[in-house]
């Protein structure tokens, strides 16, 4: 009955205080009396003890005893009273513990949102003081942390630029069990060297990979090829609204690789979406 009661309870230092030596039943009555003395140390192993017991439908160790299965039906019958007794009382505290789970969850939401906000506030502020750089060259050098820092705040997995045999790669994530191959461009409109280049890059790897270029300009009217199937395509107007809140990133690329696969279309913005 002890292992019982330590199994049932989390606070199990009070079995050491029950004197044992005496009947089952008294020292149930010592143990109950004290815990229901002090609510607010063992309420809720009180609640765990009594729905432990009530859980009880088989009664294998009677076996040896129970020579007419008296033992087994008086245990039965007890048990099913004990139900009934707290069944009201359990329903509610369960519906209690359920309410004050959801509102921990919300607060949990809630301040995760806040701090996405506030995240996402700082990476626009640097964005903008990206975006109004003269320097072509610096800008481009920044936009690659920036999209790192961008991609880690939603979780990505990302990784920072490397070189596989010669060939530069500005980054790589991973999104809903599929590695991407990241290229970014801050200068002038790509056009379609630059996106055949990144597509021999990314259909030169696993065949699972996807590329998603970056080009904060936009693309020359004749850059995309129809050959063009392994990447997707991101501009800037797709990034202000992830940072202006408007579309979570992972929703963003969900929607971009989605409408790429269902109309062949690699180059779709938010506004079109």
């Amino acid at each position: 009955m002890q292992d019982f009661i330590k199994l049932s309870i989390n606070n199990t230092a009070i079995i050491g205080t029950i004197s044992w030596s005496g009947t089952k039943r008294e020292s149930v009555k010592e143990l109950i009396e004290r815990m229901t003395n002090r609510l607010d140390i063992y309420k809720n192993d009180l609640i765990s003890l009594l729905l432990s017991v009530t859980d009880l439908t088989e009664f294998p160790q009677l076996e040896y005893w129970d020579t007419d299965g008296s033992l087994k039906k008086n245990a039965a019958n007890a048990v099913t009273k004990l139900r009934n007794h707290t069944k009201g009382y359990i329903q509610i505290t369960k519906e209690q513990e359920e309410s004050r789970k959801r509102k921990l969850e919300t607060e949990k939401r809630i301040a995760k949102n806040k701090s996405l906000d506030d995240e996402l506030s700082e990476l626009r502020t640097r964005f903008n003081k990206i975006a109004t750089n003269s320097n072509l060259q610096k800008r481009g050098y920044d936009l690659e942390p920036f999209l790192r820092d961008l991609f880690m705040l939603f979780e990505l997995d990302p990784k920072g630029s490397f070189k596989n045999y010669g060939e530069q790669i500005d980054g790589a994530f991973t999104f809903d069990g599929t590695d991407y191959l990241l290229e970014a461009k801050w200068k002038q409109k790509v056009d379609r060297g630059e996106l055949a280049s990144f597509c021999f890059k990314v259909d030169s790897k696993l065949k699972i990979a996807i590329g998603l270029f970056v080009t904060m300009e936009g693309l020359t009217p004749q850059a995309i090829a129809p050959e063009f199937k392994s990447i997707i395509i991101m501009d800037s107007i797709d990034i202000i609204a992830v940072l202006d809140g408007r579309v979570k990133l992972p929703d963003l690329l969900y929607k971009k690789r989605r409408k790429a696969s269902e109309t062949g279309k690699i180059y779709v913005n938010f506004n079109e979406l």
